[in-house]
């Protein structure tokens, strides 16, 4: 019943970035789920934990706590911690953030296409240049 109480009154002084799912970065690419629900699981009751398998999104991975106090216990416990010769850095997920990173990573995209098409007709206004010659 303490526990209750204590997490009652802790909770007004959580930080509006604390969230049940966490973002853990710098993961070694051949670590596995059980290894990581193993790590985190000490923790508090894991939901879910979502490991990156393509190119770009591998040695991350999203964790999803059932609770938002174990959640950041994680956070405050194995940021920094070694796993596999990497030290791990856990952070809360902010989706307005991934979602700025992807939106400038699109816009990014979009700007190299158009820099090609530019490319393509400077390259078609120059050779019809020089066949009218």
């Amino acid at each position: 019943m303490a526990d209750v109480a204590t997490r009652k009154a802790a909770s007004s002084r959580l930080p509006p970035e604390v969230n049940r799912i966490l973002y853990v970065r710098n993961l070694p690419f051949k670590i596995t789920a059980e290894e990581l629900y193993d790590i985190f699981g000490k923790y508090g009751a894991v939901y879910q934990i979502r490991i990156g398998d393509r190119r770009d999104t591998r040695g991350t991975a999203f964790v999803v706590y059932e609770d938002i106090y174990d959640a950041k216990a994680a956070v405050d416990h194995l940021s920094g911690f070694n796993v596999g010769g990497r030290y791990l850095v856990v952070l809360y997920y902010q989706p307005a953030k991934f979602e700025r990173r992807q939106d400038a990573e699109d816009k990014q995209k979009e700007l190299e296409e158009l820099r090609r098409q530019v490319k393509v007709k400077k390259a078609a206004i120059a050779a019809a240049d020089g066949q009218q010659e």
